[in-house]
């Protein structure tokens, strides 16, 4: 007998986020993670540069878009970068660069990225990448990814930028909470209302403070 997928349906369709998503022609509903901690730490700035790693499909980079100007529809505010990087296809955006179907952790695609940000370092680097199924274990993929951004950030990102990602809150948390610790000198954390209530994960939000 064929699964049947109708609880995923009607959870979609009795998602409040998933309704307002459609309403402000948002890619997604993860849009509104991103609007409740820029809210909150006021991160996305006009004039700022910005990296979005998973980018697809896109939500977030469209939050970007408009918090740092980059399509430059404020006249009087400076204008920032967008580039947006996926393993997948991210469908174009006005105000924002992507790189599909590129791999961040590829010296050649870190080349590329940078080459598209003014000064080739960005103020900001966010990512709401999730762990793929994949030979990992899910925490293991999830380390994974966690400490790939961590390097990036030590890399590239301007001293006084800030990191936004996303990690499950289980057995690796303390030791993510070290690394991000040592990189950075304001470390906090949120779990934004628009976050699946079956889910545990939390975003560490370094506020301005790279080292």
């Amino acid at each position: 007998m064929q699964e049947r997928v109708l609880p995923i349906s009607v959870r979609q369709l009795n998602d409040p986020f998933v309704k307002s998503a459609h309403v402000h022609n948002y890619r997604c509903r993860s849009a509104f993670k991103l609007l409740e901690i820029d809210d909150k730490y006021k991160l996305l700035k006009p004039g700022f540069n910005v990296i979005d790693c998973g980018a697809a499909p896109g939500a977030w980079s469209q939050i970007a878009v408009h918090r740092v100007n980059s399509t430059g529809a404020n006249g009087e505010s400076p204008r920032g970068t967008v580039v947006g990087i996926d393993l997948l296809h991210i469908a174009p955006l006005d105000g924002a660069h992507f790189l599909s179907n590129h791999d961040i952790t590829d010296p050649v695609t870190l080349a590329k990225l940078l080459e598209l940000l003014p000064g080739a370092q960005p103020h900001v680097i966010m990512s709401d990448m999730a762990p793929n199924a994949s030979g990992f274990k899910e925490m293991d993929h999830e380390k994974l990814i966690t400490m790939s951004l961590i390097d990036l950030a030590e890399k590239v990102l301007q001293t006084g930028g800030s990191l936004i990602c996303k990690y499950w809150d289980g057995a690796l948390a303390h030791q993510l909470q070290q690394k991000l610790s040592a990189v950075f000198r304001d470390v906090r954390t949120v779990n934004p209302k628009a976050s699946r209530k079956e889910t545990s994960v939390v975003f560490p939000c370094p506020v301005v403070q790279k080292k």
